[in-house]
């Protein structure tokens, strides 16, 4: 799922800082996803499907890994 997330940083050239900024998701909450020490939960792919303009679907698909 980072990597979704990390494309679409690029996509829109934004960093996760702004995006927690944002959005009101600690920026750690990213970092522990890409570390893969936490999972993200459906309410905070909510609200990132809406910043970003894309799905849930688009987070939780196995396509584009």
């Amino acid at each position: 799922m980072y990597e979704k997330f990390s494309t679409l940083l690029q996509q829109k050239n934004v960093t996760a800082y702004r995006v927690a900024k944002d959005t009101g998701i600690p920026a750690n909450t990213f970092t522990d996803w890409k570390t893969g020490r936490s999972k993200p939960k459906v309410d905070k792919l909510a609200v990132l499907a809406k910043y970003f303009g894309v799905s849930i679907e688009y987070f939780l698909s196995e396509e584009g890994r």
